[in-house]
């Protein structure tokens, strides 16, 4: 059976009043299901708070980017050492507004999931295509494109400790969500390519869909047989919203 995950990225939100009461409820709400992991992934000022808060509670934390480099003169950069002395589980490694914002390379992400695995932390790993070139027909091919490098990187046996995030950019903050078909499509095309080299692994890895998830599509969104979690964004800032996707994820864990 593969291990779900529901990983909320706060992006650039929150401050210290706000993230004790929403920590506070999440803790409160949030009942433990095995094979289902939560986790929340926090900017990097407050994980000490998330850290304090969550210690000793079925919930981990994260953080939602880290450097490729694990030390040495780089100003402003956020080591994975630095990030597991907080005690991080996870880090995103390539989020679509790290590649569209920052410029953030294939092979950069490949760089920073290896510096993620280094630390001991395990990279959720962002892919996604965006709209011009879903509409291009180009869904598989960027996909390939973007796992490949970390491929050629790290290799397959890289992926026993690492998840899989397929967040269409067309459908990030603008109110769109693939279809749990669409979604459905991407993750099985996504495990074809790791499959291709382990079946074995493939069959086992953890794939999230994280495009505008949210308590009304969440049940039918993970009920596709490919799908085993998301990456969650807005609603991860409301304890109600993330909460009842945490419930639709154990619901489909408990009927596996």
């Amino acid at each position: 059976m593969r291990r779900r995950l529901v990983a909320g990225n706060w992006k650039m939100h929150g401050s210290r009043a706000v993230n004790l009461a929403l920590l506070s409820s999440l803790k409160r709400s949030i009942v433990p299901i095995d094979g289902l992991g939560v986790a929340v992934c926090a900017p990097f000022p407050y994980l000490s708070q998330v850290a304090d808060s969550l210690r000793g509670s079925s919930l981990v934390w994260g953080a939602q980017d880290l450097s490729e480099h694990d030390v040495g003169p780089y100003t402003g950069e956020v080591s994975g050492p630095m990030l597991a002395d907080f005690g991080c589980a996870y880090v995103l490694v390539g989020h679509s507004e790290r590649r569209v914002l920052h410029g953030e390379t294939d092979r950069q992400i490949a760089a920073k999931f290896g510096a993620a695995q280094r630390a001991g932390l395990i990279p959720v790993l962002c892919v996604g295509e965006t709209l011009e070139q879903r509409d291009g027909g180009e869904m598989q091919a960027v996909l390939r494109r973007q796992v490949d490098a970390v491929l050629k990187a790290s290799g397959v046996a890289a992926f026993r400790r690492a998840v899989v995030a397929y967040e269409p950019v067309w459908a990030i903050g603008t109110g769109r969500t693939a279809t749990p078909a669409q979604a459905q499509a991407a993750h099985l095309h996504l495990r074809s390519l790791v499959a291709a080299q382990d079946a074995g692994l493939a069959a086992e890895l953890t794939i999230v869909y994280g495009g505008s998830v949210k308590p009304g599509n969440a049940k039918e969104i993970f009920s596709m047989p490919d799908v085993d979690g998301g990456l969650i964004g807005g609603a991860s800032l409301v304890a109600e919203d993330f909460t009842a996707i945490c419930s639709a994820a154990a619901a489909a864990q408990k009927q596996e």
